[in-house]
């Protein structure tokens, strides 16, 4: 492919702060069309952001010939129908994280994909930011020694997840729509980043409990797992702590050191040693999603790779459904 025209399945809250304008940005690349099962919401999206046309059937917006390639930002549990038809179709996609709602989802992803020969790349655009690159850099370099262990941990109020005009349950904590709840929508982005660093997870197991009743899935999860190197870590995440509890925290133990991260706020990375306390402030890019939407535009053209496709992320999805004890 010259020139990446995107088809957006999808222009809810993930479009509008994270990606939409990255798709413009990016040479060689522009966003043709958007669909919606709303024709209001549809319309107004490709007004506000200069679409040339809009749909309200998805597989109308696959096979127009104007789109060579489709983004996929709707609830998980839509993600394999959706990818499926535009692989099918010929049509390379790139699907929000995570890459379905369910290990055997990504299954049926990974399947088709290796049928078709058609690219399926997942939005784990963290990999992609210099504030990660940069602990993985400093992982690399051996500053903190010997990885020994690390943690996750995640607490936040329930009233920062929460969609204050609106009465409905969020799409977020229905399990038929997002794989499960926060966790499954949350904790992806932790876990990607750690198998990228590390390797694969081979082995995970998770206990849950809704502690608050403020909704029906779980509000509390914890976690330890295991990766193929034989490293061990472990995780906790609180969806209704206090505000005195809030936390957003990767920390990784070495034998010279340890490094302290963040995976949502981008607090500076501190990294302790025997030399003392360094405090990194690492700045990313305007749109997150830049990066990650350049390397795939340059992957479809054949000048260049990116990493993160649906086998790549499968793996995320598997030690999810462990925790939760989905299987």
């Amino acid at each position: 492919m010259k020139h990446i025209s995107w088809g957006f399945i999808g222009c809810g809250e993930a479009t509008e702060r994270k990606s939409g304008a990255a798709f413009n940005a990016v040479t060689e690349s522009h966003v043709e069309a958007v669909f919606s099962r709303n024709a209001r919401n549809a319309r107004t999206y490709a007004n506000q952001h200069g679409i040339p046309r809009w749909y309200t059937d998805a597989q109308l917006l696959v096979n127009d010939p104007n789109v060579n390639a489709v983004y996929i930002a709707t609830p998980p549990s839509a993600h394999a129908t959706y990818a499926i038809m535009a692989m099918r179709a010929g049509k390379p996609c790139l699907i929000e994280k995570p890459l379905a709602a369910s290990y055997e989802d990504c299954v049926r992803i990974n399947r088709v994909a290796e049928q078709t020969g058609v690219p399926c790349f997942v939005a784990y655009y963290r990999r992609y930011l210099p504030y990660f690159k940069k602990v993985k850099e400093i992982l690399q370099c051996g500053a903190i020694g010997k990885v020994l262990t690390m943690q996750i941990r995640f607490a936040v109020p329930a009233t920062e997840l929460e969609d204050d005009n609106s009465d409905e349950l969020p799409w977020r904590l229905q399990p038929q729509e997002a794989g499960r709840g926060y966790f499954y929508d949350l904790a992806p982005h932790q876990i990607d980043l750690l198998q990228s660093m590390f390797g694969v997870i081979v082995k995970a197991h998770g206990y849950t409990a809704n502690r608050t009743g403020l909704y029906e899935v779980e509000d509390t999860v914890n976690a330890v797992f295991r990766f193929e190197s034989g490293l061990c870590g472990s995780g906790s995440w609180s969806f209704t702590a206090h505000e005195s509890a809030k936390e957003d925290c990767i920390e990784i133990y070495g034998t010279k050191g340890r490094i302290i991260f963040s995976v949502y706020n981008y607090e500076p990375i501190t990294l302790y040693t025997s030399e003392g306390v360094q405090y990194l402030d690492i700045k990313n890019p305007h749109y997150v999603q830049e990066p990650l939407i350049r390397a795939v535009v340059q992957d479809l053209q054949g000048y260049g790779k990116c990493e993160i496709n649906s086998i790549e992320a499968t793996p995320t999805n598997w030690v999810m459904d462990r925790i939760l004890g989905k299987y």
